[in-house]
């Protein structure tokens, strides 16, 4: 399918928004100036600008435990992330949520948490919500191939089917459950059949394409948006970070068990340069505006990254505020 110039260049310019953000986050972590747990999403940018391209502002997302990208996507402000990630007052979460603990309610982020499988029972809800007040809201519930063995996503699937909510599940399967390659901890099979199981209409996507992503998520959410959902997609991707930090071994007590030429090969399948190659095939001189673009979000995440240094911690005496018993 032929796609306009400008949706191209929209879709790479938030997946660049999202890895250079990322990736500023590196160094401030190898020093110590992060002082929470950072659960990088580079490399797997694809799978949330792609879906969240498809949403109105008014749709529901709830993330995970690595959902920086999600955030982003659906419109949070970059600054307030930052800040958050700093924990500084400014923050998304005042300072008192960290990388784990993002919210922005007005762009329709409802939140994440580490909590493996956490939000989905609260996706299952905003949808149910949804469904009352025939409002046609979409909720989009994110979640990592580690939570296929919670049980509160079989609960969740079964409640959806029967009630047809307009709930999307889309499981980003990165092939790791933490350090533990996927095969050691489910049977050899598609994470797409715990959805069909339910009747539920379920596919496997490339997560790394994300022209792929935008045009199979685009069908699917308006399947639900016309109330005949639920849906389950299974996006095929791969961080190209450590489970939690830049590289597991800087913690001193893990080690990143991953092979090599495995990183080596994935890294090749790079959503960002998957698109720029294609980019480049397509238009001729299109290298001046992706140049363009770059400098562009260099400039924003400088901005960003200065706000959140700048900007003030927490008060010791008001720690407790936003805090209920």
């Amino acid at each position: 399918m032929k796609y306009p110039k400008d949706l191209q260049l929209s879709l790479l310019k938030e997946m660049i928004r999202i890895r250079f953000c990322e990736e500023r986050f590196v160094d401030p972590i190898i020093n110590g100036e992060i002082k929470c747990p950072v659960h990088l999403y580079s490399g797997q940018e694809a799978i949330a600008v792609g879906i969240c391209k498809n949403l109105n502002k008014t749709d529901y997302v709830f993330g995970c435990h690595r959902s920086h990208g999600h955030f982003l996507a659906k419109g949070g402000s970059m600054k307030e992330l930052v800040s958050e990630v700093f924990c500084r007052e400014n923050g998304c979460s005042h300072g008192r949520g960290g990388s784990m603990h993002l919210i922005d309610p007005e762009n329709g982020f409802l939140g994440s948490a580490p909590i493996v499988g956490g939000t989905i029972s609260l996706a299952l809800g905003a949808a149910l919500a949804s469904k009352i007040r025939n409002d046609k809201r979409v909720v989009i519930s994110f979640f990592g191939d580690g939570a296929t063995g919670e049980g509160t996503l079989m609960e969740s699937l079964n409640f959806a089917a029967i009630k047809k909510l307009p709930i999307v599940f889309v499981c980003e399967n990165n092939f790791y459950s933490t350090h533990m390659p996927i095969k050691s901890i489910r049977v050899d099979a598609p994470i797409i059949h715990l959805a069909q199981a339910f009747n539920i209409e379920s596919v496997q996507i490339d997560g790394n394409n994300v022209l792929e992503v935008y045009e199979l998520t685009k069908r699917l959410i308006e399947i639900c948006r016309n109330d005949e959902g639920p849906v389950f997609i299974e996006t095929l991707t791969y961080r190209q970070r450590g489970h939690v930090g830049p590289d597991d071994n800087i913690q001193g007590q893990h080690t990143d068990i991953r092979p090599k030429e495995e990183i080596k090969n994935w890294i090749e399948k790079d959503p960002i340069m998957v698109l720029k190659k294609y980019l480049s095939e397509t238009y001729i001189d299109i290298d001046s505006e992706i140049i363009k673009i770059e400098n562009e979000v260099s400039k924003e995440v400088d901005e960003a990254f200065n706000y959140a240094i700048n900007s003030n911690k927490p008060k010791q005496e008001e720690l407790l505020r936003y805090v209920f018993k």
